[in-house]
């Protein structure tokens, strides 16, 4: 055994490990336990020597580990060599960056405590499952298979940038640190020999550093606990990726950073909660962005930001949010919300939907596009308009265009105010026409009253009979062109000349305002 390897002493677990490998079979150091366990009782009679002796026939060291891996034994004829270890003590870095490495590599209920560095690394299937590692670096790997790091603690996370994953990610349970305290001198790594990349000082507020990853099975990485952030960008999962009941404390701005992601689902429901902004800019969800019952709180302004987000199905229904939403330029097929999802301020211009769901009023929904931070954005109320006409609902797809007009009218000038307050006194800016009806009634009814009371003087100088009436003196008078010639027939006398020039002035602007209403009426309307 010693001339097949390049070291001159083994622990009594290296030498089970060396001894398992060519045929595969699981190494359980644990079976030392019960020696340690016996030994404990008599460590203060013996200054815990038997203890330290116990512990140390639990150590397998990561060069070991790495030769074996590297073919410094074969595999036994007619099977299949592999590193199965259960409940070992691995010290100093376990380095495979570059190899190629044809063993399955194992590892239960160990505590490593280097790094694992799988950088450019093309490996079967690997299994770090209930382990505590220092750090595993697999940038730029390629994994055939799993890669499972189910249920252990990673202090200084996890790398994984552009590698390919051909099978499942599954990370359940792990609890992820984040490497905050990474100097260009000594980049964190357990030893000064492995100084690791200046450039990764980026990483020192993410726990997994994943940009350009790709998973072609499912990620599962539900029942997390992060300190530090999730950065995704670009990565590719075709099998979805699931975070519930995660928890994620992000140490930076972002707890999940997931720009230009591409996903067949991304769900952070049930359980997730994050403390930190999580964006989605021009990422592309083909199913459905869950964040149903989760709980989400931002450490600066935004909570949640999709610019440019393409989404079959946006599920926007947490069981608590602070902070501010920005949907700027989201294409979403069925947007499903709650008036309460938008505590603060929430960025709408650009947003397109097919549909929402929502236990929403139509107050509510206007009171929902009065919240960008930066005042009136016209696009938001157009959307919704065409919305409510889609579905029929055409007095409400008015109502939001009223709103937009009245919204608009606060950003014009003085002049323009005064237009627009007209417009929306006299007919509602041409969606409630009914107004110029029930002026015209008020003011037919006012000028009868007055001119019965005061009868106007005849002024015709002409022999035809005459019959004053008061009803079509003043429909003359409101009239802009004059129909029925009581009004150059007849001249108003003392304070009735003001009420007739008020009557005349009040015509041109109710035929002006009726014009111009008419004109928006008729163009053609926001999705017809």
């Amino acid at each position: 055994m010693r001339r097949s390897l390049p070291f001159r002493r083994l622990t009594s677990a290296e030498k089970r490990l060396v001894a398992a490998y060519p045929t595969g079979e699981w190494v359980d150091v644990h079976e030392e336990q019960g020696q340690a366990t016996w030994a404990d009782r008599l460590s203060s009679a013996y200054g815990g020597l038997t203890t330290l002796r116990a512990g140390r026939d639990r150590v397998v060291r990561a060069e070991v580990i790495r030769a074996l891996l590297l073919g410094v034994r074969p595999a036994a004829p007619g099977q299949v060599a592999a590193i199965r270890l259960i409940g070992a003590r691995i010290v100093g870095d376990l380095d495979l960056s570059g190899a190629e490495v044809t063993s399955t590599l194992h590892l239960i209920n160990c505590r490593v405590a280097g790094v694992i560095d799988l950088v450019e690394a093309q490996t079967r299937a690997l299994r770090f499952r209930d382990c505590e590692i220092l750090r595993l670096r697999a940038g730029r790997a390629r994994i055939d298979g799993v890669l499972d790091v189910g249920g252990s603690t990673l202090k200084e996370g996890i790398r994984l940038d552009n590698a390919h994953v051909s099978g499942q990610l599954r990370m359940s349970g792990c609890r992820l640190g984040c490497p905050g305290g990474w100097t260009p001198e000594n980049a964190g790594w357990s030893s000064a020999r492995y100084p690791g990349d200046p450039r990764e000082q980026d990483q020192k507020h993410t726990a997994l550093w994943a940009g350009g990853l790709v998973v072609e099975g499912g990620a599962f990485l539900r029942g997390m606990t992060v300190t530090g952030g999730l950065r995704l960008t670009g990565a590719r999962f075709n099998g979805g990726l699931w975070l519930q009941d995660t928890t994620i404390t992000a140490t930076g701005r972002y707890a999940v950073h997931a720009d230009y992601l591409h996903a067949t689902v991304m769900n952070m429901a049930e359980g997730f909660s994050a403390e930190g902004e999580i964006s989605l800019r021009v990422a592309r969800i083909s199913g459905t962005l869950s964040f149903n019952g989760a709980r989400l709180k931002a450490k600066e302004g935004l909570v949640v930001q999709t610019r440019h987000l393409e989404v079959g199905e946006l599920l926007l229904t947490p069981e608590s949010i602070e902070g501010g939403v920005d949907l700027g330029y989201t294409r979403v097929g069925l947007l499903a919300d709650r008036p309460e999802s938008y505590p603060g301020s929430v960025r709408l211009d650009g947003l397109v939907y097919e549909s929402l769901r929502s236990p929403a009023t139509l107050r509510d929904r206007l009171a929902w596009l009065t919240r960008h931070p930066v005042g009136y954005r016209p696009q938001p109320y157009e959307q919704l308009a065409a919305y409510y006409r889609r579905i029929g609902h055409e007095p409400d797809s008015r109502r939001v265009l009223l709103a937009k007009q009245r919204a608009r009218r606060r950003t014009l000038r003085v002049t323009g105010r005064a237009w627009g307050f007209v417009l929306d006194a006299v007919v509602g800016y041409g969606f409630r026409p009914w107004l110029a009806g029930a002026w015209l009634g008020a003011l037919l009814t006012a000028g009868t009253v007055v001119f019965s009371l005061v009868n106007p003087v005849q002024i015709s100088l002409d022999e035809r009979p005459r019959h004053f009436n008061a009803f079509v003196y003043t429909l003359d008078h409101l009239v802009p062109v004059s129909l029925f010639e009581q009004r150059a027939a007849w001249e108003p006398t003392g304070w009735t000349i003001w009420v007739a020039n008020a009557l005349i002035a009040a015509g041109w602007i109710l035929a002006t305002a009726l014009i111009a209403g008419g004109t928006r009426v008729l163009r053609p309307g926001p999705g017809s």
